[in-house]
C-alpha cells in the first residue's frame, strides 16, 4: 500500500497539525543504531476493514507525521507498523506507547482498544488506555502553538462516543466509582469524558479561550521608564513591577460575546488593536449615551486580567456613578476581582489612602477614583513621605487607565487634565457619549491626553497641511502668535459652524475622519431605533408681562452667568428674582411664596402644571431637568401644594448633594413604583450614569451653554430599557437673553453633528431645526389647548 501522510479528523473542526507535538511520557528508546532499517511494506491504514484484528501487540508502531512522508527510506531496524490516522474507527482504536525514536521520528507500541462499549476502557499496570487529558508544557519548552494537538484530538474523539450523547447514561453504575478524568469543552465547562459529570460550569470559567494562544516574539514594556528606573522599585514597602507584558491574543469571555452588539465587538477590537499591540497606545470610545459602553470595558478589563494578572487597571470617573460601576461588575464579573475605592472604606486622609493604593499595588484588584479626588492627591503639595508615596503609587502602578465620560478632562489649564496627563501607563482609555462639549479644542485636548502630542504625529502632520490649504479665514493668519495648534483650532470651528462651501466643509469633515480613525470610535447609536422612539421638540414661549419686565431688570448684571442664574428663575415665574440672588432657599420660605401666587403669570410654571396634569391623567412619569436649585425647589413645592402629593412617595429628586444611597434609592422607586409621578433632577447631578426609563416625558427648564449636558439628560430616559416613546420639551423664554444662549448651543451641537455623524445620504441642511406647526407636531399633549397656547415657535430636532 503506497503510505499516505497522516489525516486528523476534521468532522470536529481539528485542522492536520502536527502529531508528534505530544506531552505523553516516553518510554525506553531503543539505541538508534540498531534502527537502520525499515520495511516500507509495514504500513497499515486503518479504514481498511480487511485487517479485521490484524494489528498484533506485539509489533512496534509508528504514528506517521506529514513532515515525514520524504523519510521512509531510512526507517528503524525492527519491523513496525505504521498507522495513518484518518477518522475516528467505529470499531477498533489503537492506543500507541513510545518505545523509542530516530530521525525525528518516534516508535509506538500499540494497544488496542474497543470503542462499542464504554466499560472496556480499564487502566493496565503504568499504562494508561484511554485519551490522555491535556498537559499544557508551555511553561516547561517553548513550542509553536501545536503542543495541544492531542487534546484537540481526544475531543473529537470523545463527540463520537455515546457517553456524551446522553450523559445520564449507565456507562458508569451509581456504586462504582469513577476515576473522573475531566476535559475542557467550550460549550460547557470542565466534563469528565468517562461519565460525563460537570465538574465547573463554562460560564464561571473566564480563561478558556486562553488555552490554546499562540506566544509571540514580539514584547512590548508596560509602562514607558527611563533606563535608570528598569529595575523594580519600592515606594514604602510598595514593589513596582517592570516585567514586560508579552502580546497574546486576547478575546472576551464567551457569556459577554453572547451579550454584545455589533458595535460593542466592534468597540472591543478597536481597543485590542490600541492596548494590545507591538506600540500600545491611548484610544477614545465615543459611543452614545446608553450603548452599553461600561458593560464592554468591564468584559475587557477582566480578558486583560486573565492574561495578564499583575495588570493593574485604574478607573477615574465622576464620584456619583461610581455605584453603577459597581453593580455592572455584579452584573457582568466572571471572576470575584476585588473593587477597591476610597469612599467605601471612609479613607479621608493621606495615610488611609496609602493602604487602600498598597491592597491595590499587591493583589489582583481594580481601583476606582473619582476625578477631583485624583486630582487633589496628584497636586497635593504636601512633602511628607506619604504623600509622596500616594502620588507615585498612581502615576506609576497603573497599567491601564480608564476614564468614564472623559469629556470632563477636557480644559488643559485644568488640574484634572494636567495630574491625568502625567500618569505613565500608554494605555489611556476615554469613554465618552458626548465627546464634542463647547470648542474643537477641547476635542484634541483629549486626543492629546490619549495620544501626547497628536497634532505633531506624521500622520496628523499631513492632514493639517491639507485642511490648512483648504480653507482660508479672514485675520486668522495674524493670530499666529497665539500658536499654530490654536490657529488650526479655529479655522476647523469657523468652517464646521460657519463656513457657507458647503463642499469645502464635507472636505474638511473628511479630513478630521482621517486623521482620529485609528484613535477615535466612534458609535451614533444606531441601536436607539429599536425603542420606542424620541421626540425633541425645543418651544419659544411668549412670556407674560410681568415677566416682561423682570426680563429687562437682567440688563443690570454684567456677568453672563449672573444673567443665566438670576434669569432661570424669573422665566418660571416673576415672583422667584427675590429668591434668585438669595442662597438659602427653604421649604418654608418657598410655600410662604405660593400663598399669594398666581401661577398664571409664570409661562413656565404653568406649562409645567398643565404638562403635570396630563401626564397624571395617561398615566405617564414625568422628568424635569434644571442647572440651578431654586426652579426646581420652586415646582416641588408647587407640586405638593397644587396636587397633595409627598417627596419620596410621587415626588423624587436628586442633586449636586445627594448622597450615592439617596441617588440610588430615588432612581429605583421612581423606575418602580406605580405611585411615583414626578423627578425633578439637577441636569448636571443626573446628566451621567444613571436611568431613569421609568418616564416618558422629559422638561428642560433652561439652557445649558454646553449643549451636551442637555443631550445627556435626555439620555436618561430615552436609553435600553425604554417602554414607550418620549418626549422631550426645551423651553426657551421669548424675547430674552435665553433665546440668544439656544442660537449658540445650536451651533455647537450642528458641529458635533456635523463631524461625527454626516455622511453622503445627508443633505446641506440635514441638522437644521424644522419647524412645526403646534396644531400638527402628533404630540395629544401639545396639540391640546392648554399647552399650546403660551407656545409662539415650535421646533423639531
Amino acid at each position: 500500500m503506497e503510505p499516505r501522510p497522516p489525516v486528523l479528523p476534521t468532522d470536529y473542526g481539528i485542522s492536520n497539525v502536527d502529531v508528534e507535538k505530544s506531552p505523553r511520557k516516553e518510554a525506553s528508546k531503543v539505541p538508534s543504531r540498531q534502527l537502520a532499517h525499515l520495511s516500507r511494506n509495514n504500513f497499515i491504514d486503518l479504514d481498511d476493514d480487511s485487517l479485521g484484528n490484524g494489528i498484533t501487540s506485539s509489533s512496534p508502531v509508528v504514528i506517521l507525521d506529514s513532515d515525514d512522508e520524504d523519510n521512509r527510506n531510512t526507517r528503524h531496524l525492527h519491523p513496525v507498523q505504521e498507522i495513518v490516522l484518518r477518522k475516528p474507527c467505529g470499531v477498533l482504536l489503537s492506543k500507541e506507547i513510545m518505545v523509542g525514536e530516530s530521525m525525528g521520528n518516534r516508535i509506538y507500541r500499540e494497544e488496542k482498544v474497543s470503542l462499542t462499549s464504554e466499560t472496556d476502557i480499564k487502566k493496565d499496570k503504568g499504562v494508561y488506555v484511554g485519551v490522555e487529558e491535556y498537559v499544557d508544557t508551555q511553561s516547561e519548552t517553548e513550542d509553536d502553538g501545536l503542543g495541544d494537538i492531542w487534546q484537540e484530538m481526544s475531543m473529537a474523539l470523545e463527540f463520537s462516543k455515546d457517553a456524551f450523547e446522553d450523559p445520564s447514561s449507565e456507562l458508569v453504575s451509581e456504586d462504582e466509582d469513577c476515576d473522573h478524568s475531566f476535559l475542557l469543552k467550550d460549550d460547557l465547562g470542565y466534563v469528565c469524558r468517562i461519565c460525563g459529570v460537570i465538574e465547573r460550569g463554562i460560564e464561571t470559567i473566564i480563561d478558556i479561550q486562553y488555552n490554546r494562544a499562540k506566544k509571540s516574539t514580539n514584547t512590548y514594556a508596560s509602562e514607558p521608564r527611563n533606563a535608570k528606573n528598569r529595575d523594580s522599585t519600592e515606594t514604602v514597602g510598595v514593589k513596582f513591577s517592570e516585567d514586560d507584558l508579552t502580546i497574546t491574543d486576547i478575546t472576551a469571555h464567551p457569556r459577554h460575546m453572547k451579550q454584545m452588539k455589533p458595535h460593542q465587538i466592534e468597540g472591543f477590537n478597536f481597543l485590542l488593536s490600541n492596548l494590545v499591540a507591538d506600540h500600545p497606545g491611548g484610544c477614545i470610545l465615543a459611543h452614545a449615551p446608553g450603548s452599553g459602553k461600561t458593560f464592554m470595558i468591564i468584559s475587557f478589563m477582566q480578558s486583560f486580567l486573565a492574561k495578564y494578572p499583575h495588570a493593574k487597571p485604574l478607573v477615574v470617573l465622576p464620584k456619583g456613578i461610581l455605584a453603577t460601576w459597581k453593580k455592572e461588575f455584579e452584573t457582568w464579573q466572571v471572576e470575584d476581582i476585588p473593587l477597591l475605592d476610597f469612599y467605601t472604606v471612609k479613607a479621608d486622609n493621606r495615610s488611609q489612602q496609602l493602604e487602600v493604593l498598597k491592597q491595590w499595588v499587591e493583589r489582583r484588584s481594580i481601583l476606582f477614583l473619582g476625578y477631583k479626588q485624583f486630582s487633589t492627591i496628584i497636586c497635593d503639595g504636601g512633602t511628607s513621605q506619604t504623600s509622596i508615596s500616594c502620588q507615585e503609587i498612581l502615576l506609576r502602578a497603573p497599567s491601564i487607565l480608564i476614564l468614564d465620560e472623559g469629556h470632563t478632562p477636557r480644559n488643559e489649564n485644568t488640574d484634572v487634565l494636567q495630574s491625568l496627563a502625567k500618569v505613565q501607563t500608554t494605555r489611556k482609555v476615554v469613554l465618552s457619549g458626548t465627546l464634542y462639549q463647547n470648542h474643537v479644542k477641547e476635542v484634541f485636548n483629549i486626543l492629546n491626553l490619549v495620544r501626547p502630542k497628536f497634532l505633531r504625529l506624521d500622520t496628523s502632520k499631513a492632514v493639517i497641511k491639507r485642511i490648512m490649504s483648504k480653507v482660508h479665514i479672514s485675520g486668522v493668519r495674524k493670530q499666529v502668535k497665539s500658536g499654530a495648534d490654536a490657529v488650526f483650532y479655529d479655522l476647523v470651528e469657523h468652517t464646521l459652524q460657519k463656513d457657507e462651501n458647503f463642499e469645502r466643509k464635507v472636505s474638511v469633515i473628511h479630513d478630521l475622519r482621517e486623521m482620529t480613525s485609528k484613535v477615535l470610535h466612534y458609535y451614533k447609536g444606531d441601536f436607539l431605533d429599536e425603542l420606542p422612539g424620541l421626540v425633541d421638540f425645543t418651544l419659544v414661549l411668549s412670556l407674560s408681562p410681568r415677566q416682561k419686565v423682570e426680563v429687562q431688570k437682567l440688563k443690570r448684571f454684567q456677568r453672563k452667568f449672573k444673567i443665566s442664574s438670576v434669569g432661570s428663575a424669573v422665566y418660571l415665574h416673576p415672583k422667584l428674582n427675590s429668591f434668585s440672588e438669595n442662597s438659602v432657599t427653604t421649604d418654608a420660605k418657598m410655600d410662604d411664596l405660593l400663598e399669594k401666587l398666581d401661577v398664571k403669570e409664570g409661562v413656565k410654571a404653568k406649562f409645567f402644571l398643565n404638562l403635570l396634569n396630563l401626564c397624571e391623567s395617561s398615566g405617564e412619569k414625568l422628568l424635569v431637568f434644571s442647572q440651578y436649585l431654586i426652579p426646581l425647589k420652586f415646582l416641588e413645592r408647587l407640586s405638593v401644594k397644587m396636587k397633595g402629593w409627598y417627596p419620596g412617595i410621587q415626588i423624587f429628586s436628586i442633586s449636586g448633594e445627594s448622597s450615592t444611597d439617596h441617588r440610588e434609592w430615588s432612581m429605583e422607586r421612581f423606575n418602580n413604583s406605580p405611585d411615583a409621578k414626578v423627578f425633578f433632577g439637577s441636569i448636571k447631578a443626573c446628566g451621567e450614569g444613571i436611568s431613569l426609563v421609568g418616564a416618558s416625558r422629559i422638561i428642560i427648564l433652561d439652557v445649558h451653554l454646553n449643549p451636551s449636558v442637555t443631550r445627556q439628560a435626555i439620555g436618561r430616559a430615552f436609553r435600553p430599557g425604554q417602554k414607550k416613546k418620549v418626549y422631550a420639551y426645551r423651553l426657551i423664554a421669548g424675547d430674552s437673553p435665553e433665546e440668544e444662549d439656544h442660537s449658540t448651543c445650536f451651533k455647537k451641537e450642528l458641529i458635533a453633528k456635523m463631524w461625527f455623524e454626516w455622511n453622503k445620504y445627508c443633505g446641506n441642511r440635514y441638522f437644521d431645526m424644522e419647524t412645526v406647526n403646534v396644531n400638527e407636531c402628533d404630540d395629544l399633549f401639545l396639540e391640546s389647548p392648554l399647552l399650546r397656547e403660551d407656545v409662539r415657535v415650535l421646533y423639531k430636532r
